[in-house]
């Protein structure tokens, strides 16, 4: 029988990274110290099995399995010792190894937001929401959170056509994010807003895009900000809540915000 993790029914995955990072977590395998030869072996496997089937795979999962037998080609070539000591060789696996562990982080924000979607039924529904929405009588509508993250998705989609850093170990936090917007909105006039749009897109990376729209639903649930549309449809705009230096006379709000988020 095949040692695969894949042998019980052939799963579908929206992108080799998926694949890859399944593989290691069902064999709780090192992600640091992967064997390599292992999972090209099980990889190349499922993309067989796909074929058999007539599952259509993307190219990616292709250039994919182009890599993983140049890394490990470049794992079986002997090392000169002597070379070693003077020019020490980075391992093959390093980049792949980031690139999943910087996959798993979206993921798993992604999840949270999955989840903090629900919050828009069962506890930011209205009449509540309107406690902490748009203030004004009349001049400006209020904001779901249902079109928020419709903004947020429609930044995400051109995140994928444009160039966007990807920082090795990056450290950017959702409170790290929500210290920022406090500063920004603090510089504000009060009857300004921000745009939520420029808010996204000034941002370098997709887990920073992702960290600023956690940091807006988290300051929306504090009351710290007002979510406002000029017009139907229109830009969403960020502005200080009545109660923003209320929320904001200490920390400990946010500290513990950190810690839900570690």
């Amino acid at each position: 029988m095949s040692n695969s993790p894949l042998n019980v029914r052939l799963e579908q995955y929206e992108g080799p990274l998926d694949l890859l990072l399944d593989l290691i977590r069902k064999q709780q395998i090192d992600i640091w110290n992967i064997p390599i030869a292992q999972i090209t072996s099980q990889y190349l496997e499922y993309l067989d099995r796909a074929a058999a089937l007539d599952i259509e795979l993307s190219s990616e999962f292709i250039f994919m399995a182009a890599q993983l037998i140049h890394i490990k080609s470049k794992m079986l070539l002997p090392t000169d010792p002597e070379l070693e000591k003077i020019s020490p060789e980075d391992d093959p696996r390093r980049e792949l190894v980031e690139r999943l562990l910087e996959h798993e982080r979206f993921k798993n924000a992604a999840e949270m937001l999955q989840q903090k979607r629900l919050i828009e039924e069962n506890v930011w529904s209205n009449p509540q929401i309107r406690q902490f929405l748009s203030e004004d009588d009349g001049t400006e509508l209020d904001v779901t959170l249902f079109e928020l993250v419709k903004t947020f998705e429609q930044v995400l989609e051109r995140a994928r056509s444009r160039p966007v850093y990807q920082l090795s170990h990056e450290e950017i936090s959702v409170p790290d994010m929500i210290r920022h917007l406090r500063s920004l909105l603090e510089r504000q006039p009060r009857n300004q807003s921000l745009s939520a749009l420029a808010l996204f897109e000034e941002q370098r990376s997709r887990r920073a895009i992702v960290c600023m729209f956690l940091a807006i639903l988290e300051m929306v649930r504090m009351q710290a900000i007002v979510l406002v549309q000029k017009e139907a449809f229109g830009e969403i705009g960020i502005r200080a809540h009545k109660r923003f230096r209320e929320v904001f006379a200490s920390e400990q709000d946010i500290t513990t915000i950190d810690k839900d988020y570690n």
